[in-house]
Parts: C-alpha cells; structure tokens; sequence
C-alpha cells in the first residue's frame, strides 16, 4: 500500500441538455458520459492514472450497478476494500455555463463496521469525511505513525471539527466557508488554529487562497482558460486533490506550491472533458497544459 483514500462510491450520469423537461415532456440530451463518482474516490482514479495506485475504502452495494464500479476499480488496478450498503448511491449531474446541478441519490447506511488494514508501506491517506469512523480511525493512525493525512473539506460533516485536529494538508471548498459562516480568509485562519500545517480553499475561477508550512497566505490564480473551452467542472476539485497527493508521493522533495501547481494543470484538464473518467489527465496531459500556459514563464502564474 502507498496511499488509503476513504470515500463514498458513486456512479455519475453526466449529461448535457439545453432543456430540462417537466410534466410528461421528453427530451434528448447532447451528451452524456457515465463514471465512476464521489470526492475521494474520484482522487483515487486520479492518483492511479497518473501512475500510483492507491487502496480504497470504499461503499460497495451487491448490485449491477456495485459490479460496475468494481469493474472501474478492476482495470485501474485499484484494490478495493468494500464496505457494504444495500444500493449503490448515483449522481445525476447537468454542466452548464461553468457551474453544475447535482441530483444525488444515496445509501450511507454501513451494514458492516470499516474494514482494518495494515498501513505499512503508506505514506498518505486522503479522507473526504464519508464514512466518518472510518476517516478518524486512520487519521489518528496515520497522525501516529508519520503518514501524511489530507482532507478535502467539500462540505460540513459530523466530525469535521474534530477530524481537523489529524490533518495535515486540508483544503476545502467554498461551500464549507459558507456552511460555517467564514470568509475564505477566517477559513485560513481557522485550519491553522485546528493545527493543519498547509490549509487552502478553492474558489472555482478565482483559484486558490492557501497558506504554507510557514503559515504565509498565499494567492494561486485558475489558470485564464477561454470560457467556451469549459465544459464539465464537476470533478474538477476531486482531481485536484488527487493530482496533488500523487505530486507529493511522486516528488516528496519538492514544495506544495509546486505540488498545487501540478494539480491546478491536472484540474484545468478535467474541465474541459465531460465526466470524470474522461478528465483524468495522464502526466503528458499535465506537461501539456503547462505548455499551453507557459507555466514557470509567466511572472503571473506564481506568487
């Protein structure tokens, strides 16, 4: 094992439609992609097709649609380890303009309590707060033995407070901002008090606040993409978070400003693919976005 992510399994139906029919309406989409979904498990597909394979606990239903995502995981060589619910949970998502509606139906009732695993050989887990014991378990295991944790803060969860305090690397979304009643800057604050030694939030367009080891707060601007280049940003975040573990596995050595650099390519990849199995970029796919945007060139794509 080199890395444990824990998340909640979907299967995202992706699509694209001019009208949204109601009544007895009809009415045929342009598009569509089916895929695997979810925050963490969508960074795990991520880490494994840039080149480190990942284990994963994940939400695993006894039905076509459960065999399907074991299927994904089959030809990614990720090893799943199923934590089994009644019905496998979907997303229904519709891109437009920029922003996505979500439709979700879920399944979060754990039949069996988390699977145990042997950590040795890991050297970071990211978490994305489904399955809550399972995600404070091995926090606290992986804070103990040294393993780097990191936490993609999407929205409030019931232990997110608590959680926080085993978290090394935490970026959150927005949405939590707005859930706790923060601006991005009190977020910063915030993740530094709860003892996270890199904390940021991504804002979409704007990019990302974040601050470093040494606690300075720093500004990285989304790269300046034409808008009709934008196709489907949802999963845009996951592989980010995804994209900057794998840097951190891959390059130990270098910085996170580097490290969320990688990432920011890897995300400005994804949304301009529809679904997430599409918008997984391969490390040729990241060195190309940095082509097209000079990146290291241009003054004011750093700091």
């Amino acid at each position: 094992m080199q890395a444990l992510f824990i998340g909640q399994t979907y299967i995202d139906v992706t699509f694209i439609t001019d009208h949204m029919p109601t009544g007895d309406e009809k009415h045929v989409a342009s598009a569509y992609a089916v895929s695997f979904g979810g925050n963490a498990v969508t960074a795990a597909f991520c880490c494994a097709k840039l080149g480190i394979v990942p284990d994963l606990i994940a939400t695993v239903a006894n039905d076509w649609l459960g065999r399907m995502f074991q299927d994904m995981s089959a030809k990614y060589g990720i090893s799943i380890h199923s934590r089994k619910v009644n019905s496998s949970s979907l997303s229904f998502i519709m891109p437009k303009d920029g922003k996505r509606a979500i439709v979700r139906c879920r399944d979060d009732e754990h039949i069996h309590p988390f699977p145990i695993l042997n950590l040795k050989g890991c050297r970071a887990l990211h978490i994305d707060g489904h399955q809550p014991d399972a995600a404070i378990h091995y926090a606290k295991l992986c804070r103990e033995d040294g393993i780097l944790t990191s936490l993609d803060g999407g929205g409030l969860r019931t232990n997110t407070h608590e959680l926080l305090e085993f978290i090394d690397v935490a970026i959150v979304a927005e949405r939590l901002c707005e859930q706790m009643d923060k601006t991005p800057d009190a977020m910063l604050d915030y993740l530094k008090d709860r003892g996270c030694r890199v904390g940021g939030v991504t804002m979409g367009e704007r990019g990302l606040l974040w601050y470093d080891e040494t606690g300075a707060v720093r500004t990285m601007p989304a790269l300046p993409i034409a808008r009709e280049r934008v196709l489907d940003t949802n999963g845009a975040g996951d592989v980010f978070h995804g994209a900057y573990v794998f840097s951190y596995l891959n390059n130990p050595g270098k910085g996170w400003h580097d490290h969320f650099e990688f990432a920011r390519a890897a995300s400005t990849y994804k949304i301009q693919r529809l679904g997430n199995e599409a918008g997984l970029p391969t490390l040729t796919d990241i060195e190309a976005v940095k082509q097209e945007f000079q990146i290291g060139r241009k003054k004011e794509f750093w700091d």
